[in-house]
């Protein structure tokens, strides 16, 4: 493939257990629409080229749901042992590819194009091994901070849970937009390990291997604070969906074909 080709990962094998519903997460209707189609909108706006979908719970209905759509490929992912995981299965899927992998989840309905076109142009101007998005929050309670040194480059994502109380003063966040330089990618993804309560691998943790390693990674304010909507609740569903209401056209809010 060639290294101009931009491939999204998008991860949607989750079942929702907080959704008070058996419908796979990505899903569950946003306007009338599953969450998903949202994501892969925004995705393709933003210029990229073909989506990898890594399926797992109830994974047939997720591939119907989405069968009337071109440039995407579907890569099932039996166990879910976490984010990280889920990319490590699409190695194969990936073989070859010496670009851009842009990995994000499949329950972000209010990602926008504009995002996903700033990061890959990003990653144009740089080939760094990785760049993320991210955001500023007047109240970032519950999200990774992004810890950059004194010139501003990004030193470390740390989880709320983890952080000093200096630390949970930083406002931006990590939204889990990632460009990653692909064999950079399954090469950190080779050296995380589940080291945490939950016993999962995630994709959080490359930035941090890649940055320890020597390899360049950036942290790119660029993410509007809308975009740190997510949806694991029913109650988060409704803020959504009135968030949408209020911006109007809600394929147009999320970079509709």
């Amino acid at each position: 493939m060639p290294n101009s080709r931009k491939i999204a990962v998008v991860m949607a094998a989750g079942k929702g257990t907080r959704m008070k519903s058996d419908l796979p997460k990505v899903l569950f209707p946003v306007l009338g629409r599953p969450m998903i189609e949202f994501v892969l909108d925004a995705l393709f706006a933003g210029g990229v080229d073909e989506a990898v979908v890594v399926v797992g719970y109830r994974a047939d209905d997720v591939r119907r749901t989405l069968e009337h759509r071109d440039r995407i490929r579907f890569v099932h992912q039996e166990e879910q042992l976490g984010t990280g995981h889920a990319v490590m299965v699409c190695e194969e899927a990936l073989a070859g590819h010496d670009g851009a992998v842009l990995v994000v989840a499949g329950d972000s309905p209010m990602m926008q194009s504009e995002s996903i076109a700033a990061l890959l142009a990003e990653y144009d101007r740089r080939h760094a091994a990785c760049i993320f998005g991210t955001a500023h929050k007047d109240n970032p309670a519950g999200l990774g901070r992004v810890l950059r040194d004194e010139n501003g480059d990004f030193t470390a994502i740390i989880e709320e849970k983890d952080a000093t109380e200096a630390q949970r003063r930083v406002t931006e966040v990590n939204m889990s937009y990632y460009v990653f330089h692909s064999p950079d990618l399954f090469d950190a993804l080779s050296r995380i390990r589940p080291d945490n309560a939950q016993g999962e691998y995630y994709v959080t943790d490359c930035p941090g291997v890649m940055k320890s390693s020597g390899k360049e990674v950036r942290a790119l304010d660029v993410l509007k604070s809308v975009e740190s909507l997510s949806v694991n609740t029913v109650e988060q569903l409704a803020a959504v969906e009135a968030a949408m209401q209020v911006a109007g056209d809600a394929q147009g809010l999320a970079g509709g074909e």
